[in-house]
């Protein structure tokens, strides 16, 4: 249990500093873990960021503090992080739906975030098929786009991408000559978003051939070169539309096996292999689709 009694104390330190500048190597220190490790476990259990859940809880004490005491606004806004006035009615309007002076008016509807509490509760009993695999480095080509919020809200951008780069798709089949497998990479994790790449393994001629394969169009791509590591590799059941079944295992893999593996997530890119299976019409096929999910891991 020391891990959840961890992520408590992390959370209890937050709670302790809302009005103070808020050090994410200090909060990851109280769960005894690295900052990288805390934040990316932190979005994948949660499904916001480290840095969301912190705006959140200020705005919503803030309001609860504007509609029941008579401090100022530019008084609360400085309490609260915010540099102006300004910046802070944005924010503040953004959450509750009214501006700040409004929140001080009687029968004013606001909203309210409530303090994450870690709650022990029996769980597990789920099998889930994994391997440790030490990986070479492997390198990609591919096209990118940035996503905002976290990996568990991601399927309406990661829908919205797919549809509007058919182009780059096609494409990408045509270097890599595997009609039937994508790359998604997750990396550069903030706490407004991540970079989302759809890619492909290289073909051999090679990341120099792209523009004479492509002409203006190779601009469309860029190389990415995951170096060698050791990843946890699990799948989700094969079934027509795998992507649906992802982020449960996600948490699955980070709230069962992470604990007690020995292992911490590193600093690296997150993968999803994704096996289409495009050209096949046969329904039998299509329902063996399936994702590898790779997650980079360390020893503690």
């Amino acid at each position: 249990m020391d891990w959840i009694a961890g992520m408590q104390k992390a959370i209890d330190y937050i709670e302790a500093n809302l009005t103070e500048e808020i050090d994410y190597e200090k909060v990851a220190a109280e769960s005894f873990s690295s900052s990288y490790h805390f934040q990316r476990i932190f979005s994948i259990l949660c499904g916001y960021t480290l840095g969301e859940y912190i705006r959140l809880r200020r705005l919503s004490l803030a309001g609860a503090e504007l509609a029941g005491g008579k401090e100022k606004v530019i008084d609360i806004a400085l309490k609260y992080g915010y540099d102006s006035p300004d910046s802070f009615a944005k924010a503040f309007q953004k959450f509750h739906g009214i501006t700040p002076s409004q929140a001080r008016a009687d029968g004013s509807n606001l909203k309210s975030f409530s303090r994450l509490s870690i709650k022990i509760s029996l769980e597990g009993g789920n099998t889930m098929n994994y391997r440790i695999e030490e990986k070479p480095k492997i390198v990609l080509v591919g096209f990118k786009r940035r996503f905002f919020g976290t990996p568990a809200n991601r399927l309406d951008q990661e829908h919205e991408f797919y549809m509007q780069t058919r182009f780059n798709q096609y494409a990408l089949k045509g270097l890599t000559r595997d009609l039937d497998t994508f790359y998604n990479i997750m990396t550069n994790f903030a706490d407004d978003g991540y970079d989302y790449y759809i890619a492909g393994i290289l073909n051999p001629f090679g990341a120099d051939e792209l523009e004479k394969e492509l002409g203006e169009d190779a601009k469309r791509f860029e190389k990415i070169i995951l170096p060698a590591r050791k990843y946890l590799v699990c799948e989700t059941k094969r079934t027509k539309y795998p992507v649906n079944l992802q982020e449960d295992l996600r948490k699955q893999a980070v709230n069962e096996w992470l604990p007690s593996s020995g292992y911490e997530l590193a600093n690296a890119p997150e993968v999803a292999v994704v096996h289409w299976h495009f050209k096949r019409g046969d329904a039998t096929v299509n329902n063996s689709r399936y994702i590898e999910l790779w997650l980079p891991i360390e020893k503690k």
